[in-house]
């Protein structure tokens, strides 16, 4: 009987210790919004189930798998599952090339970033497929504006990418996070400021985060794309999006925050310190800023990242070939 090749024990590790982290993040980032939530407006948030709260996420899932699973009338029922299947499988994949600590990589590989811009695109073609294959009027606007939203904001998102890449000259982001510091003067954010600023605004659409969550926006499209999801349907999309908002911040912890290490005691732990503190960061801008028109949303993108990615890009090219 043949041996196992090892890279493949490893990757099927990998899979399975994200598979946990995902779901067990996803249980945290519940409470978490909902905790912020309330101190925002100046409410508890969930305090009855368990102490705090603190099984009101689990009591949430447990309704969800409990739920009757129904496909609408007239709805293309292929699309109509395939979608939040597709919304979160590649998900796996893109915490792969990650790097949370000095050995903790479930696959380093040279074009480990642009694996995770390539498979994070996939994620629009599932709430297309949601929108289109409910046959609902709602679905299919959520659709159309999330292609629209998420075409936009890749690119000022790609260009302040290829900012640290031209600066790194790799795409790998375990050379990156080895080409910094663990002092913050010596973070890429410092010396690419505009460059973090414009990913972090772009993460925000391309993850569908209020102020810019045109896509769901519950005021007038009642959910948008998932209007017509209930239980894990609805739990798949609610899962891909917290998975996401992990993916874009992890790239950033990595990119311009000096990855897993600190001050002092380089460990996975300053990792997930940063990236918890960008997601915090991020819950705080949804419950604090109104939504923004569809418009206004486009403007941002076309009229301030686009140009401003696009200068901050030829800087450091020129900057790099002095």
């Amino acid at each position: 009987m043949s041996q196992i090749p090892v890279e493949l024990v490893k990757l099927i590790i990998a899979l399975v210790a994200i598979a946990a982290f995902v779901g067990l993040n996803g249980l945290v980032l519940v409470y978490l919004e909902r905790k912020v939530a309330g101190f925002v407006q100046r409410r508890p948030g969930p305090y009855e189930v368990g102490p705090q709260g603190l099984l009101q996420p689990l009591a949430d899932a447990v309704k969800l798998i409990g739920k009757q699973l129904f496909t609408p009338s007239g709805a293309d029922k292929l699309l109509f599952w395939m979608a939040p299947i597709l919304s979160f499988l590649p998900v796996l994949l893109l915490f792969l090339p990650i790097p949370f600590g000095p050995v903790a990589t479930g696959m380093e590989m040279d074009l480990g970033l642009l694996l995770i811009l390539a498979f994070a695109g996939l994620n629009v073609l599932a709430l297309c497929l949601a929108g289109w294959g409910s046959n609902n009027k709602w679905g299919i606007l959520g659709a159309a504006r999330a292609v629209a939203q998420s075409v936009a904001y890749e690119i000022p998102l790609l260009l302040s990418v290829l900012a640290v890449a031209f600066m790194t000259g790799s795409l790998n982001l375990t050379t990156v996070v080895e080409g910094q510091g663990g002092w913050p003067w010596q973070w890429n954010a410092v010396v690419q400021p505009l460059a973090f600023i414009i990913y972090f605004v772009s993460a925000l659409g391309e993850t569908n985060r209020a102020p810019f969550d045109l896509p769901e926006a519950e005021s007038e499209l009642t959910a948008g794309f998932h209007t017509e999801y209930s239980g894990m349907g609805f739990g798949l999309f609610f899962l891909a999006e917290y998975a996401n908002m992990i993916v874009v911040c992890s790239v950033a912890a990595a990119l311009f925050l000096g990855g897993w290490q600190g001050p002092f005691f380089d460990g996975a732990w300053w990792f997930l310190v940063k990236v918890y503190i960008l997601l915090l960061v991020m819950i705080w801008l949804r419950w604090t800023y109104p939504r923004v028109r569809f418009d206004q949303l486009l403007n941002i993108n076309w009229k301030w990242l686009m140009p401003l990615a696009l200068l901050n890009l030829f800087i450091t090219a020129f900057v790099m070939k002095l």
